[in-house]
Parts: structure tokens; C-alpha cells; sequence
């Protein structure tokens, strides 16, 4: 059965077309840009399912069904629950978790077993904890990269925007920012693994996705496993599981 997923995010609107087996097609534009999608979906308005997380506002949301009002299937919005594809939330508000989040941690426990660390590096970074009984644990939100770096280059004198690289001595202000920032993201994973291996489990594997993901696997500890559009994942998940 065929699944359009759509991940909307405060940057980008990432979508794919999944037959139950594979991916058919895949794409991405500037979440300012929903309202074009309405010409990008048209080739998909037959498939059985669509399944759409949206953590960019009431104003994207707007945008995003009036481009799928043409499909045959009706969307499904997202919204996290206390137990779904057998994954556990362990959040106060379980509902309050941003889909993008659990769409997620449903698809690492789908590819995944034991204790795992699922890290969406993008505008902000979430670094979220999935037991090995399948139990979202909890998780940060930090800054993502470019955030970490334009907030200094707005809030201090001497520290405007610049180019710069990871070092392990950073000699430069360009690379000392970078260096800054990546070792910060790097710590808040390598954190959230500690604390999963002092409250019993084994060494957690870490899942990264989003755009910053690449930036992130030579400075991390352990094993880590890249999957892109890990959200996308999810969604045809569930998708699946509420058809």
C-alpha cells in the first residue's frame, strides 16, 4: 500500500512516496515554500495513505492541507501518544511530544533493538533516550549548529559570523566557534548515552539523522548508524499501523 509521508520542520518540508517495500521518490523545500507543494504532490494524490508530521505552526499546517485537499486518501496528522508501533512514552504529556520526535523513535525501534540514543541534528538538535524495553525515556533540545553560531555572532561584540572548522586547538575564531558548537552537540549525545549506561542498560546505539548529522559522526564515541529521513521512516510506520 502506498504512503505519502510528509515531515514538516521549522527549516524544511522533507516528503516521500513509500509502495510498503521501498521508497518510490523522495524531495525536500523550504518549509517557506508549503504552499508551492500543492504542483510537487499532484503526481501522488493516488496513494493509499497519507501521513503528515508538522511541528512548523498552525500557518504551515494551513498550507499543507490546502496542497493535499486534491488526494484521494485524507491526511492523518500525527500526534504522540502514550504507546503506538510498540514504542512507550514516558513523556508528562505524552501528546506535547513534537511528532517528529516519535515518528522517530518508532522507526529506530523498528530497525534497531537494545537501548538507543536517537539524535535529529537539524535548526535545533534532539538527543532522545529509547530503552531497551522500548521506552521513551525522555530527551534534550539544544541549539542546533548554525543557531549555536549566529547566537553569538547576535549577542556578543566580537564574535560576528564567520567561516571556520572543527579543531581540537582551535587557533582561530572562526574555528573556535565551530569547534564550540560541534564538541557541545557532540556532549549532549555522549551525556545522554552515560546516563542510559548508569541507569542499567547496555551502551546505547546512537541514530543520527537530519541535515547536521554528517558533522556529528567524527566527533561521537561508540557505535553510530546514519539513516536518512529517520522521520519519514516513522510515518510509514504508523501509517501502516493505523491503516
Amino acid at each position: 500500500m502506498s504512503t505519502l509521508a510528509i515531515d514538516a520542520g521549522n527549516t524544511r518540508i522533507k516528503w516521500g512516496v513509500h509502495d510498503g517495500g521501498k521508497w518510490l521518490h523522495q524531495s525536500a523545500a523550504p518549509t517557506a515554500h508549503a504552499k508551492r507543494l500543492r504542483d510537487e504532490f499532484a503526481q501522488w494524490h493516488a496513494a493509499e495513505r497519507v501521513v503528515v508530521a508538522n511541528v512548523a505552526g498552525e500557518r504551515i499546517a494551513e498550507a499543507l492541507a490546502e496542497a493535499l485537499e486534491p488526494a484521494s486518501a485524507k491526511p492523518l496528522w500525527v500526534v504522540s501518544r502514550a504507546e503506538q508501533c510498540g514504542v512507550r512514552s514516558s513523556y508528562a504529556e505524552p501528546s506535547r511530544l513534537g511528532a517528529d520526535r516519535w515518528a522517530a523513535l518508532i522507526a529506530v525501534r523498528c530497525k534497531y533493538e537494545g537501548a538507543c540514543v536517537v539524535v535529529n541534528a537539524g535548526t535545533t538538535m534532539t538527543v532522545d533516550a529509547l530503552s531497551s524495553e522500548s521506552i521513551f525515556l525522555g530527551g534534550f533540545i539544544v541549539p542546533g549548529f548554525e543557531l549555536m553560531r549566529g547566537a553569538l555572532a547576535t549577542h556578543t561584540a566580537q564574535l560576528a559570523l564567520r567561516e571556520g572548522s572543527f579543531s581540537f586547538f582551535p587557533d582561530n575564531t572562526g574555528d573556535a566557534i565551530a569547534s564550540g558548537a560541534l564538541n557541545a552537540l557532540a556532549g549532549a549525545v555522549e551525556r545522554m548515552c552515560r546516563y542510559l549506561v548508569e541507569s542499567g542498560e547496555d551502551q546505547p546505539t546512537v541514530v543520527l539523522s537530519g541535515g547536521n548529522a554528517g558533522l556529528l559522526v567524527p566527533r561521537l564515541n561508540g557505535p553510530v548508524h546514519v539513516v536518512d529521513n529517520l522521520v519519514l521512516e516513522g510515518l510509514v510506520r504508523i501509517g501502516a499501523n493505523d491503516g
